[in-house]
């Protein structure tokens, strides 16, 4: 039995945020009915056609979901909406600010006659403030919470290559629901969730701000390299290729000179003496680095290092993680279905070998509207029954 089977989860979600979030209850096994806009849908099957005419985007963060098309303009429709949250666990949306209080789907709204709702409201900069309203996407989160302060390069800023800021408000939504499961399972009562994205963002950002406590200077964007220490980040070996390696502490700086760079004699030159001296004259230290490697292929370097005990990586691209060996030989990749056709998908992290996640089809726009209103008009017939036998 998955953790969270005969739990239903509504979602009124677009974009990222929020339907990272209910994939991750759906892998656990809850019931996400995913409520969209009709023949449109959510705007994320829209961003691009990269997977056999699908999504990228959508493909990731929507398996294991029922796709319900409603116009929440029109009364019909939102009266679905309300019957459904009347055997609903959950209520996840991240409509613009104040849409859901406007249609009545408010926690201060809902909560007298679902008690044991909980609500979940994900916004860019929370329900109250003056950023209340402003439009919020992941990268203006990621400008307004500092991250692109410290990351690319000096003079030029750089966002993170995918959607963290959305990604950062998903989990913080998806562990806060679990926490309010476990808080329902003691006292019955449902609550309300607030998850601002800038919040979350700098949450993250939690290391940079105390590095620039009481004014000190900020960390320095550093590209791929650490911004404090050194030697970290990525070195061209011979053949053209980069190795990613850190060196985190004096014990591993002697043996990356004596069994790396083979020059034993550097781990006391006092220009590199202290990781402090090393991050200062990082760029005549590069120098020396390269020099050692461009005899040695990339290949010969992660050898090196993998002898010396020394933390490295590859320097992959999207085909190299495809293919990467240690997802294979750990099993990671499946198949889930889609409307294009079965596509790979990785398994969640972290379940544990007691059950399986779900890994449920890709919906259509819409695909499960015939069933869910069955399934409604079954149950009011099932209340008129009992109701006549009393």
């Amino acid at each position: 039995m998955r953790p969270l089977e005969g739990i239903t989860v509504v979602s009124l979600e677009h974009a990222i945020a929020a339907p990272f979030c209910t994939r991750q209850l759906a892998d656990l096994g809850a019931r996400v009915i995913k409520v969209e806009r009709p023949e449109v849908g959510d705007f994320a099957r829209g961003y691009d056609e990269r997977v056999r005419g699908l999504s990228s985007h959508f493909v990731w963060v929507n398996r294991s979901k029922e796709s319900l098309a409603l116009d929440l303009k029109a009364p019909g429709d939102r009266a679905v909406l309300f019957e459904l949250l009347q055997t609903a666990d959950v209520l996840v949306q991240n409509l613009a600010p104040g849409a859901a209080d406007r249609m009545g789907l408010g926690y201060e709204a809902l909560r007298d006659a679902h008690p044991g709702l909980i609500v979940c409201d994900i916004s860019g900069y929370g329900a109250d403030g003056p950023y209340r309203d402003k439009k919020a996407y992941d990268l203006l989160i990621q400008s307004e919470a500092g991250f692109l302060s410290v990351t690319g390069g000096v003079g030029e800023p750089a966002k993170a290559g995918n959607s963290i800021a959305d990604i950062a408000a998903g989990m913080y939504a998806y562990s806060n629901i679990l926490a309010a499961l476990l808080r329902r399972g003691r006292d019955g009562k449902g609550c309300r969730i607030e998850i601002s994205m800038l919040e979350c963002m700098v949450e993250w950002m939690s290391f940079p701000l105390y590095y620039a406590f009481d004014g000190a200077p900020a960390p320095v964007p550093a590209g791929a390299s650490h911004a404090s220490i050194y030697p970290y980040g990525p070195f061209p070996a011979g053949d053209g290729r980069a190795v990613m390696l850190g060196i985190q502490n004096e014990r591993e700086w002697a043996v990356f000179c004596e069994k790396v760079l083979q020059a034993p004699a550097l781990a006391t030159d006092p220009r590199f003496s202290t990781n402090a001296r090393r991050s200062a004259e990082r760029a005549a230290l590069k120098a020396i680095i390269v020099d050692s490697f461009a005899a040695l292929t990339a290949a010969e370097v992660v050898a090196r290092l993998d002898a010396a005990g020394i933390a490295n990586a590859d320097v992959n691209d999207m085909a190299g993680v495809w293919a990467h060996p240690q997802l294979a030989a750990r099993g990671r990749w499946v198949e889930v279905d889609t409307p294009a056709g079965p596509v790979p998908a990785l398994l969640p992290p972290g379940v544990p070998a007691e059950f399986e996640p779900r890994m449920d089809k890709v919906p259509r726009v819409g695909e499960h509207n015939a069933a869910i209103l069955a399934e409604l008009a079954g149950r009011r017939a099932g209340a008129a029954e009992a109701a006549n036998d009393h």
